[in-house]
């Protein structure tokens, strides 16, 4: 597994083959059938995109009325089969061009704001809520050519970017357990989360989810080549025989109301009614209006709304990226991804695919890091993960048999092979420490990559402007921090410009 010496502490054995030299898959300790193996775990541990975002996108209304394709019903096969496409080709482009284990796929979090924030606005549609999308891809663009993304990244201290890994190893790890139904919030509400159903495992899904945990944690300390790979199928097996003798069903009917609480998360393993082939539909290629929104809502509330996903998609990446290679032991003596500004302008390219596909802003997944556990090093685990991700236009209901809760243990696993990276902050160095500890913390507790972030630059400021240290805070972290500011006040300001 990752957490072990490799043979990047020896001198590199030659390369096999033009693949091999292409991808340095000898030179950086992998093989090609590590590659393999670690980009279709990473297509398994992040394939409930496929599923999630026609959910979250695809069943809101516009500001008129509408749904996402134009229809007065909503068409969830046209979203999930873009939705793997758009990822299947940006996933692809980031390993030819940057040669980096990262895959791509419709931010969560990002289609949230989408829909709910931008889509849903009054007079708005679809498709000017999508050329809202693409503006700031192409903005963002912008600044990774000029070089203002990476130079911000490289003003970002040590400790702090460790911590953005730690930080985001517990949230990922939170994903899992809440995806899973393993965490969840009480009907009670008398406390945030509890465990399980009452504070009890009483439900066959939760059990596969722990049988899955389970044996990738004894396969991944026997040190089993493709541990976490084995344990995703062994699950999905094991539900798909549950769901055949017992009939569980989902937890959530088709309003996404929860009918059945020891149902399924997401995901019911059971063959599919109409096969496992069925053609795609890509209707929604192109359907942006770039400038629409303009006279939808007017300038200032547009430029707004590109800022919130700008800043959203600007440091996420960042902190994905650096998890993903601090992982990878692909990180430079600075503790910078190598290849930083290939993997930057891919995935601002995939901010504005995301909009042009009409499927939200593709962004990085930190889900690229299980296949980074179980082995990825290149670009090539990145190229299998994108054509998974295509033959998913037409293998849609093969994917939607794998559950969350035999898909989420693998981001329990990884989240702590994350936390490890932890004893690199000098925890009695207060100065960084503090902004450490709550960039860390703040990413699980506010489910929000960025408010960690932000949280952790605006108080490392802070901190040395009240010891007089103004000359250690980098101009760009001047920056950065304002611009935090304005997103957290970003409510208000809405309010006080009446937008």
């Amino acid at each position: 597994m990752s957490s072990t010496p490799t043979a990047q502490t020896e001198r590199p054995a030659p390369p096999t083959n033009a693949v091999d030299r292409y991808f340095k898959i000898t030179e950086r300790g992998s093989t090609i059938g590590t590659e393999i193996r670690g980009g279709l775990v990473t297509f398994f541990t992040m394939s409930y995109i496929i599923v999630l975002n026609p959910l979250i996108i695809g069943t809101v209304r516009s500001g008129d009325g509408q749904f996402l394709g134009g229809g007065d019903a909503p068409d969830l096969t046209a979203v999930a089969a873009t939705t793997a496409l758009v990822a299947g080709v940006l996933t692809i482009l980031m390993g030819v061009v940057a040669n980096f284990p990262l895959a791509l796929a419709a931010g969560l979090g990002l289609n949230a704001v989408v829909a709910y924030s931008i889509a849903a606005l009054p007079n708005m549609s679809w498709q000017d809520a999508m050329g809202i999308v693409v503006l700031e891809g192409l903005i963002i663009l912008l600044l990774v050519l000029t070089g203002f993304r990476a130079a911000v990244f490289r003003a970002v201290p040590v400790e702090l970017k460790t911590a953005i890994s730690v930080g985001i190893g517990l949230f990922i790890a939170f994903i899992g357990l809440v995806d899973a139904g393993f965490v969840r919030i009480p009907a009670s509400m008398a406390v945030p989360v509890e465990l399980g159903i009452a504070g009890s495992l009483g439900s066959w899904p939760l059990l596969v989810f722990v049988f899955g945990l389970l044996l990738a944690i004894v396969l991944m300390v026997r040190k089993v080549k493709g541990a976490i790979l084995i344990a995703i199928v062994s699950a999905t097996v094991l539900a798909f025989v549950i769901e055949l003798v017992g009939n569980i069903g989902p937890q959530k009917d088709e309003t996404g109301a929860v009918v059945n609480p020891g149902g399924w998360a997401l995901g019911n393993p059971h063959w599919p009614d109409g096969g496992i082939i069925a053609t795609p539909d890509f209707s929604l290629v192109g359907q942006f209006s770039l400038f629409g929104s303009i006279e939808s809502i007017g300038i200032v509330a547009v430029l707004l709304l590109v800022f919130s996903l700008l800043l959203a998609d600007f440091f996420d990446t960042m902190g994905t990226m650096v998890a993903v290679g601090s992982e990878a032991k692909l990180l430079d003596k600075e503790g910078n991804p190598i290849g930083t500004q290939k993997i930057l302008v891919v995935d601002s390219i995939a901010a504005a695919a995301g909009g042009a596909g009409s499927v939200s802003s593709n962004t990085s997944y930190i889900e690229s890091a299980a296949g980074v556990g179980d082995g990825a090093r290149t670009g090539l685990a990145s190229i299998v993960t994108g054509i998974a991700f295509l033959l998913a236009t037409f293998l849609a209901p093969l994917v939607s048999m794998v559950p969350f809760e035999a898909a989420t243990p693998a981001l329990v696993v990884v989240g702590f092979l994350m936390v490890t990276q932890i004893t690199g902050i000098d925890w009695r160095n207060w100065e960084l420490a503090i902004p450490a500890f709550l960039t860390i913390i703040l990413m699980p507790f506010t489910y929000s990559i960025t408010a960690g972030i932000g949280a952790g630059i605006i108080t490392f400021v802070v901190i040395k402007l009240a010891l007089g240290k103004v000359r250690e805070i980098h101009a760009f972290m001047w920056v950065a921090s304002a611009m935090f500011v304005v997103y957290f006040l970003i409510g208000p300001i809405k309010s006080v410009l009446g937008v």
